[in-house]
């Protein structure tokens, strides 16, 4: 399938194989590793990522004469799971219309709800053209394959405006994120926090290390192999004990794979019982581009105050270390808030072909999306930071 410009031709690929890996490389910015040709090409290999799980892979790719000048990670997808804006109240409406819902489009990163995602392009070509070529090609996918719409997943603030400019509709999400102004340490940090929620912190993490736990974040470059595995033991543990609502979707050989191809992108937050040289508990972090992403976490026993060490504290006290700009800590959990954490909106652009769709879409998604921002400013109201002077 090639675009109306003689200048390019837009084709889909079943596989990240498909395409050299130094070449999509090239297109991706460091603001998020996660976009990178190892990671979505271990989410396939690994068996996270095929037909048998609901997600077929038919990446975009435009070549300019022997270039790859733009790509997408692009799956046709039969259902609705591992996407985590949970779309399942628009299948409900289009099956109350006797309306097909599945199979759809879906532009995403598989199982990793973090904001970032575009479509990936040369520097000096030009977005808005490549853009709109790479969308019209998609819209024929879709319809040669009778699929209902185009589902973009977490998409980066600037490509969210793109889209909307391309007749997409926004759904608003609820999000958090930490952001350094400039710490000079972890104390600093903690001087932004009410005198109460700041001693509460300290004590957290005093009992911590009371009960006989230290914790390290290690690069993942220093981390033996062993840890990439046991990462998976306490990911799979984790999602067991939310039964039903857990989201283990990927396998050990995900985990076991990232220490081959993307260890020095990762970092462990990693911790010990003294005597024990095992970690027991791991979470795993990724960064890139002055960001620090939390991803998964788990332990072998329940140790209070853990949690917010291996995932909230330790993290942020590495990523002022190293001058990193942001932390985005994952999905859920209104402790985050009093940990110094904002509440944030992401993005995820919709278009249907189905005008009946499309017109109860636009209908409904006003109130949700204010919905979205009227939960987003209650979250403020547990922010444990010091309310400025006159509030």
């Amino acid at each position: 399938m090639t675009s109306p410009s003689p200048s390019l031709a837009i084709f889909f690929a079943p596989s990240m194989r498909s395409f050299n890996r130094e070449e999509w490389n090239a297109m991706t910015r460091d603001d998020t590793p996660f976009m990178r040709w190892e990671w979505l090409d271990l989410l396939e290999t690994s068996g996270a990522v095929r037909p048998e799980t609901g997600w077929l892979p038919a990446h975009c790719g435009v070549r300019a004469g022997n270039v790859l000048a733009g790509a997408a990670p692009l799956y046709l997808k039969g259902h609705g799971q591992a996407e985590f804006v949970y779309d399942q109240i628009w299948a409900d409406a289009a099956s109350r219309m006797d309306l097909p819902y599945y199979p759809k489009l879906v532009a995403a990163t598989p199982f990793t709800p973090v904001a970032g995602y575009r479509f990936l392009a040369l520097p000096g070509i030009s977005r808005p053209a490549l853009s709109g070529a790479m969308l019209e090609a998609m819209s024929r996918l879709a319809e040669a394959h009778d699929l209902s719409g185009l589902h973009v997943l977490f998409a980066g603030d600037d490509f969210a405006d793109e889209l909307e400019d391309f007749d997409f509709i926004a759904w608003e999400h609820q999000g958090f994120l930490w952001q350094n102004p400039g710490y000079r340490d972890f104390d600093d940090f903690l001087d932004r926090f009410r005198a109460g929620q700041r001693k509460n912190i300290r004590r957290e993490r005093q009992r911590l290390r009371d009960s006989g736990v230290e914790v390290a974040v290690v690069p993942g470059t220093d981390a033996p192999d062993s840890w990439f595995s046991l990462m998976y033991d306490y990911y799979e543990d984790t999602n067991d004990k939310f039964g039903e609502w857990g989201c283990k979707y990927l396998p050990r050989a995900f985990f076991e794979g990232l220490a081959d191809c993307f260890r020095d992108r990762l970092a462990f937050s990693a911790a010990f019982l003294r005597g024990q040289e095992e970690p027991v508990g791991l979470a795993l972090l990724a960064h890139g581009g002055g960001a620090l992403f939390g991803r998964y976490w788990g332990a072998a026993e329940e140790i209070a105050f853990l949690h917010f060490e291996l995932c909230y504290y330790a993290p942020i006290e590495w990523a002022i270390a190293r001058g990193l700009t942001r932390f985005d800590p994952g999905m859920g959990g209104e402790h985050k808030p009093r940990r110094g954490f904002a509440s944030r909106t992401t993005r995820s652009l919709h278009r249907f072909r189905d005008p009946r769709l499309s017109s109860v879409f636009a209908l409904n998604i006003p109130k949700i999306n204010a919905m979205t921002r009227e939960y987003i400013d209650s979250l403020e109201a547990f922010s444990a930071f010091k309310r400025p002077s006159g509030t």
